[in-house]
């Protein structure tokens, strides 16, 4: 038996292999496709996605598919800017570029060659599960190949990443909860020739225009992406097709300046699962929920959520927590998950309310309030602003400063990050103000200024500065769980961390 069987090697399924392979426990993971999709689907990630692939040791092979997102213009109803996206400035919160573009077929491929080389895990590739059971021992997947045949598959635990049709889910009988968004839209990508890309901005665009609401994305190398609002009278094929296709392109290019890489008409939903948890399956990624697109954060939710799943699975399956404490830990991953995914994507619909408004005197009074609110002149709003915090879960009972935000990752003065010296467990993160407590089993002590460990670039002191403390309980998915300012807070903050595990 397997200790957990993951359904669907997408982003959040790769991603929660390798980190549940990492973490010593045996996996199984199976995919329908032989191989990756070869059209880019996700195109930006931010830096707290970045520090998960950092954690897994697939940095180096990412890299190379990867540019920082530029700057993201909104222009309104008369072409004037009204908003500037942007990233925050260095020194970088979390050891990497707060925002990336990146090239999603050969990412795929390096995640899935990490989980390839990992002796725990076993991969089904070309294989579709067609049944679902489970009993108190644990879960029962039917897999059928390509061949037709079929064969179970047996494990304690698992995890549906199998989409936004997902299969696991409707066998579950869980429902999605509409949160008020269907919307056609045209997505192209284009591999822009050198003719083309002098005709077009240096910038990424938001063209707030009543008349065709489009975000133009300048994403690695001369790959661009159009995301382009769809009328009620037009047809969504004739659209996507080659021809309709360069007919909404006319306004940038022509057919001489680069090659259409894919171009596909979606209905962008706002949807997300009414549980998360049946028994012992668990939903992430799509199969849980969908957003609009608006901020890119769509690989990066999925990714979010596997990074807080994995985590307490491994501690059960090891039974480092155990009877009703492990249940808490557990059913702690659809409270966090659930309320952080509907709250971002009211954020993003908010976003969007801003670029696809199709009445023309509303679109002017928003554009002139947004630039009333910043005295005439536009100023950069960083994108990480957007992500809300943690507000329920496995959280201090006692509402700290920086309770439920994702904590920094300093560089250390040798030039390494935080994470590579420190590893990715409990940690309790001091500044010099506080003296380290006794040691405790299961928590990494870190305190700064101390035993060799400098923040070389003060990220770590700004953080504690802007948060009023000098201690940070910090969880293995780099959430903060509290903090204290003194001794006894630090007590206190431990004392609640020991009854909530132990």
């Amino acid at each position: 038996m397997h200790d957990v069987a993951i359904v669907g090697c997408g982003p959040a399924g790769v991603v929660a292999a390798a980190l549940l392979g990492q973490a010593g426990l045996s996996v199984h993971v199976c995919d329908r496709m032989d191989g990756v999709h070869e059209i880019p689907r996700a195109i930006s990630l931010d830096h707290e996605i970045q520090r998960v692939f950092q954690q897994i040791g697939v940095m180096d092979a990412v890299l190379p598919h990867c540019e920082p997102f530029t700057p993201s213009e909104y222009y309104g109803v008369d072409g004037q800017l009204i908003r500037r996206m942007t990233m925050v400035a260095p020194p970088h919160p979390q050891g990497w570029t707060p925002s990336i573009v990146f090239t999603q077929p050969p990412v795929e491929r390096a995640l899935r060659d990490r989980v390839a080389a990992m002796s725990g895990v076993t991969m089904a590739l070309g294989t579709e599960v067609v049944a679902v059971a489970q009993d108190a021992d644990g879960v029962t997947l039917v897999q059928r190949s390509a061949d037709g045949r079929e064969r179970p598959v047996r494990a304690r635990w698992a995890i549906a990443c199998d989409g936004g049709a997902s299969f696991v889910r409707g066998q579950l009988g869980i429902g999605l909860e509409d949160l008020d968004f269907d919307e056609p839209w045209l997505v192209v990508d284009v591999l822009v020739n050198e003719r083309g890309l002098a005709k077009l901005p240096k910038t990424s665009v938001q063209y707030c225009e009543p008349a065709r609401p489009c975000t133009l994305v300048i994403g690695p190398g001369s790959h661009r992406r159009w995301e382009i609002s769809l009328n009620p009278d037009e047809d969504a094929r004739q659209v996507s097709s080659p021809e309709g296709t360069w007919a909404l392109l006319s306004r940038w290019l022509t057919p001489d300046d680069g090659t259409l890489w894919r171009q596909s008409s979606y209905r962008f939903h706002a949807l997300v699962a009414e549980h998360w948890r049946a028994g012992r399956v668990f939903l992430a990624g799509d199969a849980a929920h969908m957003q609009p697109p608006f901020l890119g954060q769509g690989m990066c939710q999925g990714v979010r959520d596997v990074a807080n799943l994995a985590w307490k699975l491994a501690a059960v399956v090891r039974g480092d927590v155990r009877g009703a404490a492990a249940e808490r830990l557990l059913d702690s991953y659809g409270t966090e998950r659930k309320a952080h995914v509907r709250e971002l994507t009211t954020r993003i619909k908010g976003v969007g309310a801003v670029i696809c408004e199709r009445d023309v005197a509303l679109a002017r009074a928003r554009d002139a309030k947004l630039l009333a609110d910043c005295g005439g002149v536009v100023k950069d709003t960083p994108r990480q602003d957007i992500l809300p915090r943690l507000e329920a879960g496995l959280l201090a009972p006692q509402d700290t400063p920086g309770r439920g935000t994702l904590f920094p990752q300093p560089r250390l003065a040798d030039g390494t990050r935080m994470d590579d010296r420190c590893g990715h467990g409990w940690r309790l993160v001091l500044d010099e103000a506080l003296e380290p407590p006794p040691a405790a089993p299961g928590l990494t002590v870190l305190a700064f200024g101390r035993d060799g460990l400098h923040d070389a670039d003060g990220v770590l002191a700004a953080w504690c500065a802007r948060h009023g403390c000098h201690a940070a309980l910090v969880r293995p998915d780099h959430y903060v769980y509290g903090t204290a300012t003194d001794a006894a807070g630090l007590d206190a903050r431990l004392a609640q961390w020991r009854a909530a595990l132990h």
